[in-house]
């Protein structure tokens, strides 16, 4: 298993001060210790206390970076790096080609460091049925800072049916990719497959004639 996530962590932390490069670094330290006892032990024999003390942090310190044991699975970074490539687009650019870049490169940045540990998140969210149900939360989270993207970006509603309905249709492309993947123990290109899908998803839609 990966265990430091360094060039990811580097990616993040490089626009960050000292307080915020350590309050990360520290983040990491607690899923790292946590997802090495995950393997050793399974998920649901594996105790915040083990993971706490694992990490050389208090629980209460674990609760400050995790509210939920199950937010060690559930939450990442793709989020914010998702985010900070779309900005980056060009405004001129066509939609579904920055939506496509957005999603795509920074699914690379983090299976380059974090390759492992996705797979077993993968497992753990499709296994444990209490991830499964936390993991709605984080969802919501992801799909209300797209809609808020391509709101800026075309000036739609971003709380419209339209905008809901086209950002459910992309997150569950992504939701099918990364299942797929995991179901093949990570063995084809993830980000391969999610721009398969993302393709399967825009023909699928492609007016016919």
């Amino acid at each position: 298993m990966s265990a430091s996530g360094s060039a990811l962590e580097d990616i993040l932390a490089a626009p960050l001060g000292l307080r915020e490069r350590k309050k990360l670094k520290t983040r990491r330290a607690i899923r790292t210790a946590a997802f090495g006892l995950f393997v050793e032990q399974g998920y649901e024999a594996t105790t915040v206390d083990q993971i706490a003390a694992a990490a050389d942090v208090s629980p209460s310190t674990f609760f400050r970076y995790f509210p939920t044991k199950e937010d060690l699975v559930i939450s990442d970074d793709y989020d914010p790096l998702m985010e900070a490539s779309f900005r980056a687009r060009p405004a001129d650019e066509p939609l579904v080609d920055a939506i496509r870049a957005a999603m795509i490169g920074p699914l690379r940045q983090v299976l380059a460091s974090e390759h492992d540990d996705m797979l077993l998140r993968m497992r753990l969210l499709r296994d444990v049925p209490a991830i499964r149900a936390r993991s709605v939360v984080e969802q919501q989270r992801t799909a209300d800072m797209l809609c808020r993207l391509l709101a800026e970006r075309t000036g739609a509603d971003p709380g419209g049916l339209a905008m809901r309905a086209v950002v459910a249709s992309l997150l569950a492309a992504f939701s099918e990719a990364v299942m797929y993947w995991a179901e093949h123990d990570g063995e084809e290109d993830m980000a391969d497959l999610l721009e398969a899908a993302l393709t399967a998803l825009a023909d699928a839609l492609r007016p016919v004639g």
